[in-house]
């Protein structure tokens, strides 16, 4: 089985859509924990990371102990999908990774006045996790 954590800001409302929009699209075989950094065991990952990372005020992507943040862990995301989302990969990836990052802070900086901050957070891991 292919494992992953993907930790997002509980208070944004662009996160919270991604995570709702890729949960139920997940290929088969294939499972993504989402956490918050909010919550305990979201800042547990994120402290043991090294310091350029821990404090990157990105999203994370942790596979097989490696992690992946901004744009080269939301485009691995897609690698997690289903056929007809994961073809879109080799597209993303070819876009060089300043190119991509910067078209990802733009997003991030504005995320908060294009998507409204949830008031209840519906990442989906929070709502099921069977720990």
């Amino acid at each position: 089985m292919d494992n992953a954590t993907l930790i997002l800001d509980g208070d944004c409302g662009l996160c919270n859509r991604l995570a709702i929009f890729l949960s139920p699209r997940l290929q088969k075989g294939k499972k993504m924990l989402f956490l918050t950094n909010e919550s305990d065991k979201g800042k547990e990952i994120i402290n043991k990371l090294p310091a350029e990372k821990q404090n990157a005020d990105t999203v994370y992507l942790i596979k097989n102990e490696k992690t992946y943040i901004r744009s080269a862990a939301t485009i691995r995301c897609l690698l997690f999908m289903k056929w007809h989302y994961k073809i879109l990969y080799p597209f993303c990836w070819i876009v060089p990774l300043p190119i991509r990052d910067l078209v990802y802070v733009i997003i991030s900086k504005n995320r908060h006045k294009i998507f409204a901050t949830p008031e209840v957070c519906m990442i989906p891991s929070l709502n099921d996790h069977d720990d």
